[in-house]
């Protein structure tokens, strides 16, 4: 079982172009883009030897984080995307990010793996979630697998159903 962690917490300030990781590090961020359904974020990844870049959406009303990882050599792993579930607040100029935990491992058109649930359950139990996070966090992943299962486990043919065309640096 893994020991409990509190919710990891992110700030995307597009004033001052920083993503504000979870250990309280502003990090240098290349490209923000806001449309209508999220924000998108591309930057480098210093001091990280299993990748060296991130292309991430956040998409508020699915609740999801979308990341492509651009991993290093040798340090390749087998997904094309993967998906954070949170609660995600949108701001005029500044947007927050608060992790529930719950991962989803895609590897479009095989299969999604939902991962860190005992993450979830440890920090339920230790009260630093609480219920309603916690059954929140569970039926959005739950929901998004089906979505992404009727869709051939493709993330853009499932996102376009709801109107939302995700663009990137490198697909």
């Amino acid at each position: 079982m893994a020991a409990a962690h509190s919710p990891k917490e992110e700030v995307f300030d597009l004033d001052a172009a920083t993503n504000t990781d979870p250990k309280r590090i502003p990090r240098d961020v290349e490209e923000f883009r806001v449309e209508p359904f999220g924000l998108y974020m591309a930057r480098p990844t210093p001091g990280r030897s299993q990748f060296h870049y991130i292309e991430s959406w956040l998409l508020p009303a699915q609740s999801l984080r979308v990341t492509d990882f651009w991993f290093t050599e040798g340090h390749e792993r087998d997904q094309d995307f993967y998906l954070d579930i949170a609660h995600i607040e949108r701001g005029e100029r500044q947007w927050r990010a608060r992790d529930l935990y719950l991962d989803i491992v895609l590897r479009t058109g095989k299969d999604a793996t939902v991962i860190d649930t005992d993450e979830l359950l440890a920090a339920n139990r230790a009260g630093l979630v609480d219920e309603t996070d916690t059954l929140f966090a569970l039926d959005t992943a739950f929901a998004t697998v089906d979505a992404l299962a009727r869709n051939g486990h493709d993330l853009h043919r499932w996102l376009a159903t709801l109107g939302i065309e995700l663009r990137w640096q490198r697909r």
